[in-house]
């Protein structure tokens, strides 16, 4: 009967410490997979926004903005900031640029344990695409 009643009370102390360390796994993981996330759509962002603005035939740089920012629109992680700069004649380039931003989950844990770890990650996608002209 005492063996018994020291075997589950090992089993509880296992699961006491597994636990927040399964917890933290978990969190760190969705906080990469909202970074990873936001990364691809700021980079398809960019990409679509440069390639809408190098066919336009007229306004590449609000072309270009417009696109890429009814693209980041969508997506309801983080917030994006698009930029675009180039373009006006035929065989300049354009550049657009996206930067993103997403929440850090771990940051207020991480202070309470001496590690200082940013408030949001933060990041910038950028797409180049020569003008064409006809």
């Amino acid at each position: 009967m005492i063996r018994r009643l020291f075997s589950k009370r090992a089993e509880l102390d296992e699961a006491a410490f597994a636990l927040p360390v399964l917890l933290l796994v978990s969190l760190a993981l969705v906080n990469l997979a909202l970074l990873g996330f936001a990364a691809v759509n700021a980079a398809n962002a960019a990409e679509y926004g440069a390639r809408m603005g190098s066919v336009a035939q007229s306004g590449q740089v609000s072309v270009a903005a417009q696109h890429a920012s009814a693209k980041v629109s969508a997506v309801q992680v983080g917030t994006y900031a698009v930029s675009v700069s180039g373009g006006g004649t035929p065989g300049s380039r354009i550049e657009v640029a996206v930067t993103y931003r997403v929440p850090n989950y771990l940051g207020g844990l991480a202070r309470l344990f001496g590690v200082n770890l940013p408030g949001q990650f933060q990041g910038v996608a950028r797409a180049y695409f020569r003008q064409e002209g006809w």
